[in-house]
């Protein structure tokens, strides 16, 4: 039976508690996550003792972020394979949580694969359970590698593209250490670009609908000094109008073969603006959100929401009498119908550069995607 019961992290600073981790109690190992879900206000840790807990953890978002969903869906077959559960039906079940970001099944299926192997050679479930961890545990530690190397290509990138510093980045979504083994994807390059003083302003947009940009990236750029100014995600426009904007930084869910990128939705009007105004419209990725498998853009499953996201506000310490099974407070008619996809796509055409850990794409291209693929030690595909 699924066990998710959370205790508070009030006696940390934030930088000390990671957005996941392993732990073995003497009552038995656990995986400890951050609920992404109570940021800003509170920082509180979900302990998911099974993967039907860990399930839930990632459809409500409690744990998000494309590299992060890979490290926790090992981790997850890795804690069923330890606790003596079903290892298919539980590696079945987190690979389906949630179907756009491919790092969710390229990390079940690394760690499952593990698991798979070690009973092969004839070792038994107590050492493929150790494969499956093993597993997980060198994904976590490869993403944090590539985080740093992504900040490095893509800071490289912005310097060429925009010679003289002074950078005014705008991002989307959130792209930092809650989504990663490191510092993250895009948000790490901006950082790289804090850190060595060419960060002039970072612009974030609020990400409807759950409010990812104003919730977490904005508290991820407070909590490392960053200059940053929180907007509406329909106000961007007018930024790139004043040209207020240098570059567009963005993550990615999913990229397709032919270098279509799915990303949170809002991401695709800001390519749009991007481009309109001669504006360098860059995605920064592990490979292992490269999927050789998805031919195109209209391949890509883009999740559908439910509707009380958008037809209700979260605030879930406050009751209110009459709210809808969201949760939340309502801020639009009952029974009101509601569009609420999680991603939107991006055509290649429309971004500047894919930045990975292996280097840089630009023009995006499905030769050059492949070839970049080609240079890693890690298949795309897991």
């Amino acid at each position: 039976m699924a066990d998710q019961y959370a205790h508070s992290g009030d006696n940390k600073r934030p930088t000390e508690i990671p957005a996941l981790r392993w732990e073995e109690p003497p009552e038995g190992p656990v995986l400890v996550l951050l609920d992404q879900t109570r940021l800003p206000a509170e920082e509180v840790e979900l302990v998911c003792t099974d993967a039907p807990a860990l399930v839930e953890a990632i459809c409500s978002l409690a744990v998000r972020g494309a590299p992060l969903l890979g490290i926790a869906g090992a981790y997850g077959v890795a804690l069923a394979a330890v606790r003596g559960y079903d290892v298919d039906d539980a590696a079945a079940a987190l690979e389906s949580a949630r179907p756009t970001a491919v790092n969710l099944a390229v990390g079940v299926r690394r760690a499952y694969a593990a698991h798979q192997d070690a009973l092969a050679r004839g070792g038994d479930p107590r050492q493929a359970a150790g494969a499956a961890l093993a597993a997980a545990r060198q994904l976590h530690r490869e993403d944090a590698e590539a985080s740093v190397r992504m900040a490095e290509h893509g800071l490289a990138l912005l310097d060429e593209l925009l010679p003289g510093g002074g950078h005014r980045i705008l991002t989307h979504c959130n792209t930092g250490s809650l989504v990663s083994g490191g510092e993250g994807t895009a948000f790490a390059v901006a950082l790289a670009a804090h850190r060595v003083g060419r960060l002039r302003r970072l612009w974030v947009d609020e990400t409807r609908p759950l409010l990812q940009g104003a919730r977490l990236t904005a508290y991820e750029a407070a909590r490392s000094g960053m200059a940053y100014t929180l907007l509406t995600d329909n106000a961007a426009g007018s930024l790139f109008a004043a040209g207020e904007v240098d570059a567009v930084l963005i993550g990615a869910d999913r990229i397709a073969a032919d270098g279509s990128v799915a990303n949170k939705v809002g991401s695709y009007p800001l390519a749009v603006l991007a481009r309109y105004h001669h504006v360098p419209f860059i995605v920064v990725a592990p490979v292992t959100t490269v999927d050789p498998a998805t031919p195109d853009g209209a391949s890509i499953e883009v999740e559908q929401r439910p509707g009380h996201e958008v037809t209700e506000i979260a605030a879930p310490q406050v009751p209110t009498a009459g709210t809808e099974a969201g949760g939340g407070i309502p801020v639009a008619p009952l029974g009101t119908q509601a569009y609420n996809p999680a991603f939107d796509v991006t055509p290649p055409e429309l971004v500047t550069a894919i930045v990975t850990e292996e280097g840089a794409v630009s023009p995006v291209t499905t030769e050059a995607l492949a070839a970049l693929c080609a240079k890693s030690h890690r298949p795309a595909t897991g």
